[in-house]
């Protein structure tokens, strides 16, 4: 995935989690549990986390483009965003109690993704401007 795209889907996953978080707040209230409330207050902070994750990401591309660790990153932030973030959606919204074993596999994706970016920044040359 090119940089520009992983940034477009920061971007995007970021203000889906400000829409979900205010919908579920002031629109849902009146209809979840805390319990749900609590479930989509989660996963639209962790949504928010890991599309800050996956701008820096994103930006970190565009100076190490071929960095194999840095891609793998990118995808593990999606696809945890994907797995954990919206497995509690799913589960707020009602869906069947199996859709909770998405959550704790979508959090080692997400610990897949920090790993990969400290792998990714390990392979950074620096080089002094002296």
């Amino acid at each position: 995935m090119r940089a520009q795209q992983l940034i477009i889907c920061a971007a995007v996953f970021a203000m889906l989690s400000v829409l979900i978080g205010a919908f579920a707040s002031h629109g849902l209230k009146a209809h979840l549990s805390e319990k749900e409330l609590s479930w989509v207050s989660t996963g639209a902070t962790y949504q928010m986390y890991h599309a800050l994750a996956l701008l820096a990401v994103g930006m970190l591309s565009f100076k190490l483009e071929h960095s194999k660790w840095l891609k793998v990153s990118g995808y593990c932030f999606i696809l945890g965003i994907l797995l954990f973030c919206g497995s509690l959606y799913a589960l707020a919204a009602g869906a069947g109690s199996s859709v909770v074993y998405l959550t704790p596999l979508g959090g080692l994706v997400f610990i897949g993704g920090w790993c990969g970016l400290i792998f990714a920044a390990g392979g950074i040359k620096v080089t002094s401007t002296d």
